[in-house]
């Protein structure tokens, strides 16, 4: 004799003598483990199950990772999902799970017999799923350039996750640690991976072209736009935080929030930035790539304590070349030795975390906490270890950090601030009606095609907006190079920062610090503010500096750039 028990719940029925899960008319096919999580789920609905408990009562007499679980919770969301949007498995952050659907429980007493619990034992455990299998590889167009990403997970959050230095999607999967990294997040969110343009499975492209902060941008957008994300949590481990952090800042209605592992602000020490490499150190490291790119580069400041691992120094040596060439990798690093968000983080406005590790040996604690430091209300913490990698050393202690950061916080979308790059150009001497009707036009069709927004265009100059300042400053290009043929004389200016923004109007210190800059400008010159110049390093532009600059009711001095034609 036993007790068969029946759950019904959002249109699913539970029969579990029989072991079969029913979505209407149509049996739901399970492995064996997965169907006991659900029954144990359902059995405790209402109440909150530790994932210890969990691992112990399902894999009775087994030993299995923490990982194994957050499969087939991840399995039973997507099985669940799609009758009517109703959410049934809750994550509780650091603890475990709740079943919160409403049950309708029916139980009888029925008669069985030996043959029948011969049945139930006898199901092979070939059937239970693999701990790390590959999700599909898809491809997005952006512009010219195929972008290789894949989605894992099936629940509420979306996450971009965006990996530091050079990827490879498929190989990620190679190493198991990392893998369970990736399918721990993928519990929680729908997880959105991406190898950038010239690396990894996405188009390679020539050295020349490899993807600018403002291109990488660019390609979240697109791989965004590609699964339908509106809008995303940005996990960015090591120089992808810089990339994170500008999007966050540029984008604030697209980013739930930001999440930055182990980074920086800026590669290359200077005096107001001292835990930085040095120029001289930078530069060994670059003759060290170039000559033995193949091998496992950097492991000793990356992943120290599996240094010495020969599986994952194989692995790493794999990943790295499959991530990119010798070229490419040296070209890359070269442009992040240049990069520089100090003064985008102060703008950025979306719930942020940031974690590092104390002993990291690759970025120094004091990078985290100085990130931390510049990001209104942030959120930081720091860990025991010495590994730079995430997924190396102690993963839960972060992964349960960004579960609960992510899971039991409310994101309304606040973005009446936002990070632009503001053109600001005036029009010098008086000017008859034609030539300005002709001017005007003209700006309007370069700021469409540089994809800039007007802001004001009238008699005296131009006001418009960008969210990247490479495609500013060639849109300024192109308008200063038809001015002799329009008969226009302008002054130019640019800067980078925090602008108010209320409907379509612009406002705040970033414009008038653009204006500014534009009033000092020289006629036919085009002068551009530090921040821009940082933040569009590997773009192929040049620069010549100009000097310090302080301005009325303007705070402090400013080092000025002229844009080299």
């Amino acid at each position: 004799m036993l007790t068969k028990t029946i759950y019904r719940f959002g249109g699913f029925e539970l029969d579990t003598s029989e072991r079969i899960l029913l979505n209407g008319e149509v049996s739901v096919q399970l492995a064996p483990r997965v169907f006991d999580t659900l029954h144990l789920l359902v059995k405790n609905h209402g109440h909150v199950l530790s994932k210890d408990r969990m691992l112990t009562e399902v894999w009775e007499g087994s030993f299995v990772e923490e990982n194994n679980l957050a499969q087939n919770i991840s399995l039973l969301r997507k099985i669940l999902s799609g009758k009517d949007g109703s959410k049934f498995i809750e994550t509780v952050p650091k603890f475990g799970y709740r079943f919160i659907a409403p049950v309708e429980t029916v139980g009888e007493t029925v008669k069985t017999t030996s043959v029948e619990h011969a049945v139930e034992e006898s199901i092979p455990e070939a059937y239970e799923p693999e701990i790390a299998v590959k999700p599909e590889t898809h491809y997005v167009q952006n512009g010219d350039v195929n972008i290789a990403y894949q989605v894992v997970g099936e629940d509420d959050i979306d996450i971009v996750f965006v990996m530091g230095w050079v990827s490879h999607l498929e190989y990620f999967w190679e190493e198991p640690r990392f893998a369970a990294f990736l399918n721990r997040l993928a519990s929680f969110s729908r997880l959105i991976l991406f190898d950038k343009r010239g690396t990894g499975l996405s188009d390679r492209v020539p050295l020349s072209e490899l993807p600018t902060l403002e291109q990488r941008m660019e390609d979240v957008h697109a791989v965004m736009n590609a699964v339908g994300s509106k809008r995303a949590v940005l996990i960015g481990v090591s120089e992808g935080g810089p990339m994170c952090s500008l999007f966050a800042a540029t984008y604030p209605e697209r980013t739930a929030a930001l999440i930055m592992i182990g980074t920086y602000a800026k590669r290359i020490r200077d005096d107001d930035y001292p835990w930085g490499v040095s120029a001289e150190d930078r530069d060994a490291f670059f003759d060290l790539m170039r000559r033995d790119w193949g091998k496992p580069v950097g492991i000793e400041e990356r992943a120290p304590s599996l240094a010495d691992d020969e599986a994952f120094r194989n692995w790493w040596a794999t990943y790295l070349r499959m991530g990119a060439s010798p070229g490419a990798a040296v070209t890359l690093t070269q442009m992040n030795a240049e990069i520089d968000v100090r003064n985008v983080l102060p703008s950025v406005r979306v719930p942020t975390l940031v974690i590092h590790r104390k002993g990291d040996l690759c970025l120094k604690v004091e990078e985290g906490r100085f990130v931390a430091s510049l990001i209104p209300g942030c959120k930081y913490l720091e860990f025991d270890g010495v590994d730079h990698l995430p997924f190396v050393g102690d993963q839960d202690e972060i992964l349960d950090a960004v579960e609960e950061f992510l899971t039991g916080t409310n994101y309304p979308a606040q973005h009446d601030r936002v990070l632009a790059t503001v053109l600001s150009i005036k029009l010098l001497g008086s000017l008859d009606d034609d030539t300005l009707r002709r001017a005007k036009a003209h700006i309007r069709r370069q700021l469409e095609l540089f994809k800039g927004n007007e802001v004001l265009i009238d008699d005296e100059g131009v006001l418009a907006t960008f969210d990247g300042p490479a495609r500013a400053i060639r849109c300024a290009s192109a308008i200063m190079d038809s001015a002799d043929r329009l008969a226009l004389k302008l002054k130019t200016g640019l800067h980078t920062g925090e602008c108010d923004l209320v409907g379509q109007t612009y406002s705040g210190f970033a414009v008038r610090l653009a204006q500014k800059i534009a009033d000092t400008s020289k006629p036919g010159n085009m002068l551009v503010s530090r921040t821009v110049k940082d933040l569009v390093a590997g773009s192929g532009l040049d620069f010549k500096e100009v000097g310090m600059y302080s301005f009325p009711r303007i705070e402090g001095e400013w080092r000025l750039f002229t844009v080299v034609h």
